[in-house]
């Protein structure tokens, strides 16, 4: 099973030296919104939290009273204590989508583009790769959890389970462009409904890839994750039509 720092390496990734606080406060809220830790979950240790990131306990301090600021975390003391997640994504919301994309500019479509190839690629990489059983049991169970989401947690376990194709395959670049590709797109897909009919048709699509990527079959995982991500963009073109 993936630890929390596993989980976690993807987003937060060593800075640099030089934007070392901008940096930390950019990396912990992509960790935040793409739901890597969930609402009312705590953040690692400071010590843990300081490696990964390659920076001083000080300049995490700062970043995290900044984030508590504006409404990111909550630090609490005592022995239970730490920095918990207060961010909850908004609810859908047309209007949201539409500046999401004036955000975005003429972005959408080498974001899209951007995403189909890392994410496509990871899932040849760890097709073609041998996976021992607890690779295979972890990627199991972020099917199971992904699969039985409701509407309100959809989003946040649905990335979890993409993230997890690039990270078990143990490539660290890899696994950091997957996460920076959904994050692209985060907030085009937090501002759609989540809707019933897609999220059984996703299930569908989601049983599929991991079928062929635990079958070793490199071709077919490629495909059926294109499938899929065709799905969304075709759903986000709907809904910006």
């Amino acid at each position: 099973m993936l630890n929390e720092s596993a989980r976690l390496s993807a987003v937060l990734r060593p800075v640099r030296a030089g934007n070392a606080f901008e940096e930390t406060v950019e990396r912990l809220l992509q960790a935040i919104k793409l739901g890597v830790v969930p609402p009312g979950e705590k953040l690692p240790a400071e010590r843990e939290l300081s490696a990964l990131l390659g920076i001083s306990r000080v300049t995490l301090r700062e970043a995290i009273k900044s984030l508590c600021e504006e409404g990111y975390l909550d630090v609490r003391r005592g022995r239970y204590g730490g920095a918990f997640v207060t961010y909850r994504a908004p609810a859908p919301d047309p209007a949201g989508l539409r500046r999401a994309l004036a955000d975005m500019g003429q972005g959408l479509t080498d974001a899209l583009d951007y995403r189909m190839a890392v994410e496509c690629g990871a899932a040849q990489v760890l097709a073609a790769s041998r996976l021992d059983d607890e690779r295979r049991a972890t990627l199991c169970r972020r099917l199971s959890e992904v699969n039985a989401a409701g509407p309100e947690d959809y989003r946040r376990l649905d990335t979890a389970f993409h993230l997890s194709i690039a990270e078990l395959t143990g490539s660290a670049l890899l696994a950091s462009a997957c996460a920076d590709a959904r994050l692209r797109v985060a907030d085009l897909l937090n501002a759609i409904p989540v809707l019933r009919p897609n999220i059984d048709h996703a299930a569908t699509q989601h049983r599929g890839i991991v079928a062929a990527i635990l079958e070793g079959d490199p071709v077919a995982a490629y495909r059926a994750v294109s499938e899929h991500l065709e799905g969304t963009a075709a759903l986000l073109r709907g809904f910006l039509a």
